[in-house]
């Protein structure tokens, strides 16, 4: 079992981000942490963190070998701990229902039947990351950060925001205009938002036009599918991200409004607890790492 305990060691400071903490989980010290890293290296070959006053960073490799045996390790251990158990544990994931339908249960979907139990709640992010703070939840998928809270976050995909508005509406912009001011060319359209404080469109504006957009607000629809459903029936232009719009600009039921020299970029975050996470928890984490990359970027 020497191999395995060298990959679950391996595993522990590439999760925590921390010879100490992994240490600590593991319940020995950190000298044979220490060791045990840097006898996997020394049989891999190369270099699987880069270590310093404030940590341990993976390197490209180790990021790789993490994904790889992520899973087959965790399985390996849960058997031989726990043989004949039920499910693991029940992990509480948190995100808004645009993401978590769209990009997290798919990925996920090969879990239960591997003795993951998921427990999905949705929501604001800021009401989640809350949450996740007072342990009601173990990881929450957020576009939004707030440091210095017992969290640290680990970046998914980065999304492009794309601004769209039915045909009919579109007909309305002054093209001249658009290129001239183009806050200005679209200030008689109303806006359909996430939420009251225009938090992704406000985003937009303020990277495109310098400002908070002050037109009339038609709609607040807390999910992304929703909010693309009323720009198509016309109630009101709004920005979403590209792999989302994309299908219904291709059959023409939105027109991209604006085309910018650099699209705007959102990054999508995986918020997770300081405290090192549970087996079945590390192995949530672990694949949607890895099904990130295969996410569409458009």
């Amino acid at each position: 079992m020497q191999e395995l305990d060298l990959l679950r060691t391996f595993l522990e400071v590439h999760r925590s981000g921390s010879i100490t903490a992994a240490a600590r989980a593991l319940g020995v010290s950190q000298p044979s942490v220490s060791e045990r890293v840097a006898r996997l290296e020394g049989e891999l070959g190369t270099t699987l963190f880069v270590r310093s006053t404030r940590g341990a960073t993976a390197t490209a490799d180790g990021d790789r070998l993490a994904a790889r045996i992520a899973d087959p390790v965790d399985r390996l251990r849960e058997v031989w701990m726990h043989p004949g158990d039920g499910p693991i544990e029940t992990v509480r994931v948190g995100g808004a229902g645009d993401v978590i339908a769209s990009r997290v249960i798919p990925a996920l979907a090969s879990l239960p039947a591997q003795g993951v139990r998921l427990e999905f709640t949705l929501g604001l992010a800021g009401d989640l990351l809350t949450r996740l703070v007072g342990g009601e939840l173990d990881l929450v998928v957020s576009s939004v950060r707030t440091p210095g809270r017992g969290i640290r976050y680990r970046g998914l995909v980065d999304e492009e925001f794309v601004l769209v508005g039915a045909p009919s509406l579109a007909r309305t912009i002054d093209d001249d205009r658009l290129l001239e001011d183009g806050a200005a060319a679209l200030l008689h359209l109303p806006l359909v938002a996430y939420d009251a404080d225009l938090s992704i469109i406000r985003r937009y504006w303020r990277s495109q036009f310098g400002h908070r957009p002050a037109n009339e607000l038609a709609m607040i629809v807390p999910d992304l599918r929703g909010i693309l459903a009323a720009v198509i029936a016309g109630a009101g232009i709004s920005a979403l991200p590209r792999y989302l719009a994309e299908p219904a600009i291709g059959s023409g039921s939105v027109v991209v409004l604006h085309r910018p020299d650099e699209a705007p970029i959102n990054t999508l975050h995986l918020a997770i607890p300081d405290a090192p996470p549970g087996p079945a928890t590390a192995r949530v984490i672990d694949v949607l790492t890895e099904r990130a990359r295969q996410w569409d970027v458009f």
